[in-house]
């Protein structure tokens, strides 16, 4: 399919990933954003809604912003596969012609976004940390067409050395990824039902349609640093996994959560998913303590969004002083637990009046 007739491309399309009938994160965070990019472009957004008996998602999604959901429900959606899936996507592409498609930069969506680009013939832009809808060259170049209403796209290059804007002004539609926590969401609008119109374009399983055998879960019972509301950060600085224990009491006693830079992690102080940062999760708590963590551009795309930043570092020329509200230049083996002790005696003092 090549889009040449660009004008026929109208609204913004949000992939709304569920699993486990149940409706991601990232869907509303596009949501969000989609009705905004919508409201510039003078058009609606709309929910695309994937998945086998899922029609009772639907409302939800209107709650969060979608004008419109397109349902495509079908035995072969109820479980992800790629197959499956991208040809529900393409499909809808090639029937609807959207403007914009979002999708959620999850295992899922980066999967899924990928394949489907490939098959509707235009671009993608991976892992985008801000959309806006403007002109593309951003500066006019003389003898050279400046186009209007252009997704600009915005990424990390270079490993995050760099910052990128990205547009896609040929070709339709303008396909982005976008990792969650990066987006907010709306206020959900109470009582709000969803339009829905259903479309099958019918599946019929071939030698691409992979066979699950079985569906294994991860059991874990840390909470998910996405939803913390507070988070103590330590990096290489903090020395070892086994001094992680002070910054573990200092997160007990705010009701936090320990979380960790990619040093952390690299070093094998800390899981995965755990890690904040470019190639970690993006997070948003209402307090960020970064204890010896230098702040390098990688980790602090990932948290720079946080209310309240307070870093913690011998280097008083460490860049994560740059982004932080509170800073305080001193050794993380004596001014956390001296933290903490003073948190203790507040809490005690409180709990005793």
């Amino acid at each position: 399919m090549v889009t040449n007739n660009i004008e026929e491309y109208k609204g913004v399309y949000v992939f709304a990933q569920q699993v486990d009938n149940e409706i991601s994160g990232i869907a509303l965070e596009l949501l969000g954003k989609g009705k905004e990019l919508a409201a510039k472009l003078e058009t609606e957004v709309t929910a695309v809604l994937i998945g086998y008996n899922v029609k009772g998602l639907a409302d939800k999604l209107a709650e969060y912003g979608a004008d419109k959901v397109i349902l495509v429900d079908d035995p072969e959606l109820e479980t992800y596969r790629t197959e499956p899936y991208a040809h529900a996507l393409a499909s809808v592409i090639e029937k609807y012609k959207p403007e914009i498609v979002l999708v959620g930069a999850t295992a899922i969506g980066r999967d899924l976004g990928p394949t489907v680009s490939a098959r509707v013939q235009t671009g993608l832009t991976a892992d985008c940390t801000v959309l806006e809808i403007g002109d593309f060259p951003l500066v006019a170049i003389p003898g050279q067409e400046q186009k209007h209403n252009q997704l600009l796209m915005t990424r990390p290059a270079f490993g995050g050395n760099t910052i990128a804007t990205i547009a896609c002004p040929d070709n339709r539609p303008q396909m982005a990824t976008v990792r969650p926590g990066v987006m907010q969401k709306i206020a959900p609008i109470a009582g709000a039902k969803a339009v829905i119109e259903e479309y099958n374009p019918g599946f019929t399983p071939n030698n691409k349609y992979v066979t699950i055998k079985e569906v294994v879960k991860a059991v874990s019972d840390t909470v998910d640093i996405m939803d913390a509301k507070i988070l103590v950060s330590g990096g290489r600085g903090v020395g070892s996994a086994e001094n992680f224990k002070i910054l573990e009491d200092l997160a007990e006693v705010l009701g936090g959560t320990v979380s960790c830079s990619r040093a952390v992690v690299d070093n094998g102080w800390k899981p995965k998913d755990l890690q904040v940062g470019q190639t970690g999760k993006t997070v948003r708590p209402q307090i960020y303590f970064a204890i010896g963590i230098s702040g390098a551009i990688q980790h602090v795309a990932g948290m720079e969004e946080s209310d309240l930043i307070v870093a913690i570092n011998k280097d008083e020329t460490a860049p994560i002083f740059d982004v932080a509200d509170y800073g305080i230049v001193g050794d993380l083996n004596k001014v956390v637990p001296a933290l903490t002790e003073q948190l203790k005696a507040a809490k005690a003092e409180k709990a005793a009046n």
